[in-house]
C-alpha cells in the first residue's frame, strides 16, 4: 500500500538529513558568506564567475535547502491526502513545512542583514523540528501496513514524564552545540573532559563557559538516557518497539559522547564534526518518535482496558 508514497517519504527524509548536514558544514568551513550578501543569488550572478571553496559549499547548501522544502510540501500534501485519517498526519505535516519555511527565512535574514550567534545558533534546532516531522510523516506511512504495533504501545507515567522532559532537555543540548560551532569555541578547551588536565582546569572566560556548558549538559544527557534505556530494558521487555528505541537513543548519545571527545582529539577533523551533527539528529528524530507513541499512550491504555472487561 502506498509503495510510492513510501519511497518519496524516504528520499525526502534524507533530503532533510542532507540540509541538516549542510548547515553545520557550512558553519564548520565559515562558508555562510560563501556568496556575499545576495539571497538568492550568489554576489548577485545567476552563474557565479568566481567560484571559490566558501561559495560552492554555501551555493550547494541553498540548492539542497529549495529542494527540500519543495520536497516537503509535496509530501506534506500527498500524507494529508493519502493518511490524514491518521490523527498525527496533519499536524506533523503543517510542522514539517512551516519550520523548513522558518528556517529558509532565517538563512535568508543572516545573509542579507546578519544576526547574532545566539539567534544563528536557533538556525539548527528549527531545521531539526522539520527534519523530525518529516521522519515522523515516514513512519506513520510505514505504520499503515501494519509491519508492527506501534499504535499498541502503552507507557506508565514516568515514563511519559522521562521521554517529555529528555527530549526538552536534549534540544536544549543542540542548541547549545550550535552555539558552541557558531561562536568558532570548538577548541578553545584543548582537553577533554575537563577544559585542561591541569591545575586550571575549570572555564575561565565566557568562550570556555559555552563549551564547558556544552559538554556538561551533554554528560547528564548521556547518563538520563542511559538510566531511561535501564529502566525501559527492565520493565518493558514485551514492548519491544519502547526497547529497542531506547536502545537505539542509548547507542546514538554514546556515539555522540566520543565524537565530541574526538572532535578536541583530532583538532575539529571535519568528518567527526559532520558525524557529531549526524548522531544528534537521529538521536532526536528517535526521542521524538518515542514521544509521538507517549501521546498515544493513554489512549491506548484506555482501549486496552475496555477490551478486558
Amino acid at each position: 500500500m502506498h509503495h510510492g508514497l513510501k519511497r518519496f517519504a524516504v528520499l525526502t527524509t534524507f533530503v532533510m538529513l542532507l540540509i541538516l548536514l549542510g548547515g553545520a558544514l557550512v558553519t564548520k568551513t565559515d562558508s555562510g558568506m560563501g556568496c556575499g550578501n545576495s539571497f538568492p543569488l550568489c554576489h548577485g550572478e545567476l552563474i557565479p564567475s568566481n567560484i571559490t571553496k566558501e561559495l560552492v559549499i554555501e551555493l550547494a547548501h541553498r540548492i539542497v535547502s529549495g529542494t527540500g522544502g519543495i520536497l516537503v510540501f509535496i509530501l506534506s500534501i500527498w500524507s494529508w491526502k493519502k493518511i490524514g485519517h491518521i490523527r498525527e498526519t496533519k499536524f506533523l505535516a503543517l510542522i514539517s513545512f512551516l519550520f523548513i519555511v522558518v528556517q529558509g527565512l532565517i538563512g535568508a535574514a543572516a545573509v542579507l542583514w546578519g544576526q547574532s550567534d545566539f539567534v544563528l545558533a536557533l538556525h539548527f534546532g528549527i531545521s531539526l523540528i522539520s527534519f523530525a516531522a518529516v521522519f515522523l510523516l515516514t513512519l506513520l506511512i510505514y505504520e499503515v501496513d501494519k509491519k508492527f504495533e506501534a499504535e499498541k504501545v502503552i507507557f506508565d507515567s514516568r515514563m511519559i514524564f522521562h521521554t517529555i522532559s529528555i527530549i526538552l532537555y536534549i534540544y536544549l543540548v543542540i542548541y547549545t552545540g550550535a552555539l558552541v560551532r557558531h561562536t568558532n569555541v570548538s577548541l578553545v578547551c584543548p582537553d577533554w573532559p575537563f577544559c585542561r588536565n591541569d591545575a586550571v582546569w575549570y572555564p575561565t572566560n565566557l568562550n570556555e563557559w559555552i563549551q564547558m556548558g556544552h559538554r556538561l549538559m551533554a554528560g547528564l544527557a548521556f547518563i538520563w538516557v542511559a538510566y531511561i534505556t535501564y529502566v525501559a530494558i527492565k520493565r518493558y521487555q514485551h514492548q519491544k518497539v519502547i526497547v529497542w528505541c531506547w536502545i537505539c537513543s542509548f547507542t546514538l548519545i554514546l556515539l555522540q559522547v566520543i565524537s565530541g571527545a574526538v572532535i578536541i582529539f583530532t583538532k575539529a577533523n571535519l568528518l567527526i564534526a559532520l558525524a557529531h551533527a549526524l548522531f544528534i539528529s537521529l538521536l532526536f528524530g528517535v526521542l521524538t518518535y518515542l514521544l509521538l507513541l507517549a501521546s498515544r499512550s493513554k489512549k491506548n491504555a484506555m482501549l486496552t482496558e475496555k477490551k478486558q472487561k
